[in-house]
């Protein structure tokens, strides 16, 4: 039951090509009330069945002959729907491609920091596009370039693979990797594991705080920069210094005599 008094209806629009109550104009149906089969009846006989109950008549097999219809409560239905979809639309991640940038000579320090941000965002379940920015006569040394995104590659063959290799694009190198199947879903479980492991920990570190003797754990390291974006992690490498006649810091003319 609805709470509506028997004999009024739902006159709300339905959802097209879903028709119901007097919007059923084919002179007999089949009827289905919960998961019982009534057979097949005239339709004024399943609408007025319909309405003693306080329910609506909504036909959900139109091309059947004779058409089928269902007695039920159609606000149920129509918010159970909108939740199913609500549902499935939160489970259907949505893939971006992040961008990190590259120098032909990023240290070891700046390498570590940015791989850690491509697998963050390859577990999250984005492709990430890679660029090697040239600068000056860097673009003579394209090998320097490959090496880099070689090196990226290495530390994330565990849970990508190459999407695009390796091409040109002006004075970038780019290419893309993807996260292989099964990384989003394994790297949520390691969280939820690593999440329980630290409430379990807070909870017997609260059980000795009232014990002689008993001293809690420190709390656990919270890395700042794990919600850091590109622009942020990208800081180093500013495409607009790409200029043809900046010479490269290995160009440079050594420092007159004294």
């Amino acid at each position: 039951m609805n709470g509506r008094p028997p004999g009024r209806f739902d006159r709300r629009r339905p959802e097209a090509g879903l028709r119901i109550n007097h919007r059923i104009r084919v002179p007999e149906i089949r009827v289905i009330l919960e998961e019982e089969q009534l057979g097949i009846m005239p339709t004024h006989e399943a609408l007025r069945l319909a309405e003693e109950k306080g329910l609506d008549l909504v036909e959900i097999s139109p091309r059947a002959f004779p058409p089928v219809c269902r007695i039920m409560d159609y606000g149920k239905y129509k918010y159970e729907e909108a939740k199913k979809k609500q549902q499935a639309r939160k489970r259907a991640s949505t893939v971006e491609t992040k961008e990190i940038k590259f120098r032909p000579k990023t240290e070891e320090h700046d390498m570590a920091f940015k791989v850690k941000h491509v697998r963050r965002f390859l577990e999250g379940g984005n492709k990430v596009r890679l660029a090697v920015v040239f600068r000056g006569r860097e673009i003579t040394h394209p090998k320097t370039g490959m090496n880099v995104l070689n090196r990226v590659v290495e530390f994330c063959n565990d849970i990508a693979t190459v999407e695009a290799t390796p091409n040109m694009e002006g004075r970038r190198m780019i290419m893309v990797i993807a996260p292989k199947p099964g990384v989003v879903r394994k790297a949520q479980e390691a969280k939820k594991a690593q999440a329980a492991q630290a409430q379990a920990a807070a909870a017997a570190a609260g059980g000795k705080k009232d014990q002689p003797g008993k001293h809690a754990p420190p709390p656990a390291e919270v890395d700042d920069d794990d919600d850091l974006d590109e622009d942020a992690i990208n800081a180093d490498v500013d495409d607009s210094d790409d200029d043809d006649d900046a010479p490269d810091a290995t160009d440079a003319p050594p420092p007159p005599d004294a």
